[in-house]
């Protein structure tokens, strides 16, 4: 009865030990986690200068970078601007079903990355479906191959 006694007391210090190194670790992380100790704002400047692939980077670096990146909506806008120029009307038909900037940004990145390579003539002497890289190809609606076409044709 003694031994068990001694086990559950040994077991509940350990479990007291852990947490509260547990509890220093996260202190630690804490001050040095700029998010949580500076302003919004300025945590809002901060992420505000990354591009696209840094910004998706930050998200996953921890869970109060994630929150800020993910909450942050504002911070996708620039991005979708950009896009914009190659993937007009699937932004614009995206802003009017009221999807978030990021959203809107994930549904459409590789779409315009692709779309871009196409419109510019990359692919342009391209004999058969053979030829075509399939790693970086994407599922294009109607409207997009008319765009598409009609590029290829004034060339």
């Amino acid at each position: 009865m003694q031994k068990n006694s001694k086990r559950n007391n040994n077991s509940r210090l350990s479990g007291i030990e852990l947490n509260s190194v547990d509890a220093e670790k996260e202190k630690k992380e804490s001050q040095n986690n700029f998010v949580e100790l500076l302003p919004p704002e300025v945590t809002f400047k901060i992420f505000s200068q990354l591009d696209i692939r840094s910004l998706c980077r930050a998200s996953v670096t921890c869970r109060s970078w994630n929150n800020t990146v993910r909450n942050s909506d504002s911070l996708w806008k620039p991005h979708c601007l950009t896009l914009r120029a190659v993937c007009q009307r699937e932004i614009d038909d995206d802003l009017e079903s009221g999807y978030s900037w990021r959203v809107i940004l994930l549904r459409n990145y590789q779409k315009s990355k692709v779309k871009h390579e196409w419109l510019s003539g990359r692919y342009s002497n391209i004999c058969s479906p053979l030829s075509l890289p399939e790693k970086i190809m994407y599922p294009m609606d109607v409207d997009t191959w008319g765009e598409i076409l009609e590029a290829e044709l004034e060339r």
